[in-house]
């Protein structure tokens, strides 16, 4: 069993510990908005699965789908080797791969993306991906291309898996992740198993001039050679 299902029930556990011993309980979970898991005795709209939990006094089972495929273990040490060259977090590769094969190397969408990360013909040429069916080639592509979103979105990760989802020209067109089902169910899923983090705040500099005698501060997200690198800058009235 995975860490996160054997999260579930411990989690399950405690919340039933306040529960009659000799109650029928029905226990509700979903997602928040950050991706945590949230279990409860009160029902919630949307709520993604219901466990009932009878006996709660003589012990309890719950069983919950495995986070990854079975498969996944097989091709860990590619997907930190691939993840360690770019400086990619591994659960992001690992979830994206979920989401795009259930790590079937073998694997072909009706559009014709190949492989573990799914790869377009074009982008797998581009990638130097000769044979996007071997997993080293496909991770080792798949996480150069990822990367290469990241570093086009400033470490947007919804934007760069929505581009890697509908591409680049769906997220420029509407300067944020696409209203597309698919896209939006597909950044649903990999939240399911790892974090999406928003692009980090940008840097600021400060930097002091002095025009017609007068000392005049401005703050800007490009540096330069005048300016002093700060996180948080002092609002001037």
């Amino acid at each position: 069993m995975t860490s996160k299902g054997s999260g579930l029930l411990v989690l399950t556990a405690l919340l039933c510990a306040g529960l009659p011993a000799a109650a029928h309980a029905q226990i509700y979970s979903w997602r928040d908005a950050q991706g945590s898991l949230v279990l409860s005795t009160t029902p919630r709209a949307g709520a993604a699965r219901t466990f009932a939990v009878g006996n709660v006094g003589s012990g309890i089972r719950t069983t919950t789908r495995p986070a990854y495929s079975r498969r996944a273990r097989e091709f860990e040490p590619l997907i930190v080797e691939s993840a360690a060259q770019h400086d990619v977090r591994v659960d992001l590769v690992r979830a994206v791969i979920q989401a795009e094969s259930a790590f079937d190397p073998l694997a072909r969408s009706v559009k014709g993306a190949m492989g573990l990360m799914q790869l377009m013909p074009a982008t797998a040429t581009e990638l130097g991906v000769t044979d996007p069916y071997d997993p080293a080639q496909n991770i080792r592509g798949g996480v150069t291309y990822l990367k290469s979103l990241l570093l086009q979105y400033s470490n947007n990760e919804e934007l760069a898996l929505a581009a890697y989802n509908a591409g680049p020209a769906a997220v420029k067109k509407y300067g944020a992740v696409p209203p597309y089902r698919e896209t939006r169910n597909y950044i649903a899923r990999i939240k399911g198993t790892a974090d999406v983090r928003k692009a980090p705040a940008k840097m600021l500099y400060r930097k002091v001039e002095v025009v017609n005698g007068r000392e005049v501060v401005t703050f800007s997200s490009t540096a330069s050679t005048e300016a002093t690198k700060v996180e948080r800058p002092t609002i001037v009235k």
